[in-house]
């Protein structure tokens, strides 16, 4: 099935099962029972694959939970992280999903009995909590036990329905697709926090791209603000012949997001040795600092929230923001941000990290930090891209690239912003995997191009009081009509020779009819 037709599918059935559970489930809320559903029938497969162990007259589904050896739990729990019963597989709990009058409850011990497995595992952190925002005894669904079976049901049958073959087979991205399509079809309920932590998947490709540029292999990746994950699963996506030697690492803030990136580590069949996604303030209270600095670092940090800042003194002293002397201003942390990616960035590395625009030309505390990046040489680019990429948000935002090891002082500015660089799709622009390779390749070869990119040297950008915007150094296309003045004023003398002989014959007709 091509990725078209495979998405296709994926929105039709989400649609439909949307309507049957209509009128119940607020349409923010319902997506945490969509994703939730798509994970537990991803782990259960997941699962029953690695029992079976491609043994064909191995039928793990039709097993007795008691026969299930102690041996073979442990096994799997210290090898994929969790254990599943056989009479707890998706497949399995489907069959009586609309009979069982006891559907939320025993999906709730059965969520509970797959966190529990992994207690006293090294997977422990990573399973905890997965399913808490999968909520089956939640009043969303419903006032009565009838009404939440019913709605569960529902979606279960209608998750079953979905006709993949094996979900690592897939030619999308089956839990970001998913939770694309909800965010534009309930942006009204969504709004803004709907989509401040979501990074649309071709956005996030180039992002992806531009920190792995030319790095054949990367020891590790890096999200500060992971959202869901989108970020950190497009450089495994996209980047196969890469090697990501120790795996994938974020931290973020908002608990139900955090469980998504977790469950979408999952769902790309990223094992629980190879990611650690940390909750929490990355600002106040940052999981990696012990660790390795990271090769490759991507963001989409949200804009110009609130921090601490200044009212903790101690701040300015973190080795993440002494180096600048200042802290980002308390109502803007976006420079908090781009100095603790600076910070965790290894030598040979690169950060891609989406930014507000406004960081670049502010005075303040801002333009001392963007001092500090140019004279010590780490921008290597500044993108501005389209509008309206971004659910949320109309702004043209930004991607800066930071690098510490750039073999020259320059800094390259690429204006994306025109037409050439997007397609409009209802009132989205849309980046296109041809619109990605013409950033891309503006990117690499740090040719000057009219109109579109230009490279300038960190002294004359000091000259002029640091500002980075990208609309300072690359000159606006023209597209007023060019105007001949000679051949106006001839068309213009002609006008006046014509309106003379007109008001002549007017004066003839009148002086005719006074006689």
């Amino acid at each position: 099935m091509t990725s078209t037709a495979q998405r296709a599918e994926l929105q039709a059935k989400i649609w439909k099962i949307a309507n049957e559970v209509r009128g119940a489930v607020d349409g923010w809320d319902f997506k945490q029972f969509v994703l939730g559903a798509l994970f537990y029938r991803f782990i259960s497969e997941n699962f029953t694959n690695y029992i079976e162990g491609g043994d064909e007259s191995v039928d793990y589904a039709n097993f007795k939970d008691g026969d299930i050896p102690e041996e073979v739990k442990i096994d799997a729990v210290k090898t994929k992280g969790y254990f599943i019963y056989p009479t707890q597989l998706f497949v399995n709990v489907v069959k009586t999903a609309n009979t069982n009058k006891n559907l939320n409850t025993d999906l709730k011990a059965l969520f509970n009995d797959i966190e529990s497995s992994a207690m006293g595992y090294p997977s422990e952190q990573d399973i905890k909590g997965l399913f808490a925002d999968f909520d089956t005894t939640s009043t969303r669904l419903g006032n009565t036990v009838e009404d939440k079976n019913k709605r569960l049901a529902a979606v279960l049958k209608g998750v079953a329905e979905l006709n993949f073959g094996n979900f690592e087979e897939n030619q999308i991205d089956l839990f970001g697709d998913a939770y694309e399509f909800l965010i534009n079809n309930y942006a009204a309920n969504a709004g803004k926090s709907g989509g401040e932590f979501f990074t649309p998947q071709n956005v996030s490709k180039l992002i992806a791209q531009l920190a792995m540029h030319k790095q054949e292999k990367v020891n590790k990746i890096y999200d500060p603000a992971a959202g869901s994950g989108s970020l950190l699963l497009q450089a495994k996506k996209h980047f196969d012949n890469h090697i990501i030697e120790d795996g994938f690492f974020g931290q973020e803030i908002n608990h139900t997001t955090y469980n998504l990136a977790r469950m979408n580590m999952f769902l790309h069949n990223i094992n629980y040795d190879k990611f650690d996604i940390a909750l929490g303030n990355t600002l106040e209270d940052p999981q990696f600092g012990d660790t390795k600095p990271f090769d490759a670092i991507v963001s989409n940090p949200p804009y110009s929230v609130n921090w601490v800042g200044a009212d903790d003194p101690t701040l300015i002293n973190d080795p993440r923001f002494a180096p600048a002397g200042v802290l980002a201003p308390k109502s803007k942390a976006d420079f908090a941000f781009v100095l603790h990616a600076l910070n965790y960035l290894s030598s040979k590395g690169r950060a891609a990290i989406v930014c507000f625009p406004g960081i670049f030309y502010r005075g303040g505390a801002e333009q001392k930090i963007r001092k500090y990046l140019v004279d010590n040489n780490f921008i290597e680019t500044i993108i501005s891209l389209p509008s309206n990429l971004f659910y949320g948000t109309s702004i043209s935002v930004n991607i800066l690239v930071l690098a510490k090891n750039k073999t020259n002082t320059n800094t390259q500015f690429i204006d994306a912003t025109g037409e050439e660089f997007f397609r409009k799709i209802s009132n989205n622009n849309v980046l296109e995997d041809s619109h990605i390779d013409k950033i891309m390749g503006i990117f690499d070869s740090k040719e000057d191009i009219a109109h579109t990119a230009v490279s300038k040297d960190n002294n004359e950008i000091a000259t002029n009081d640091y500002n980075l915007s990208v609309s300072s150094y690359v000159d606006a296309k023209d597209n007023r009509e060019k105007i001949d003045i000679a051949v106006l004023n001839a068309e213009i003398a002609q006008t006046v020779e014509k309106i003379t002989k007109l008001r002549a014959s007017i004066d003839s007709i009148i002086k005719e009819i006074d006689a």
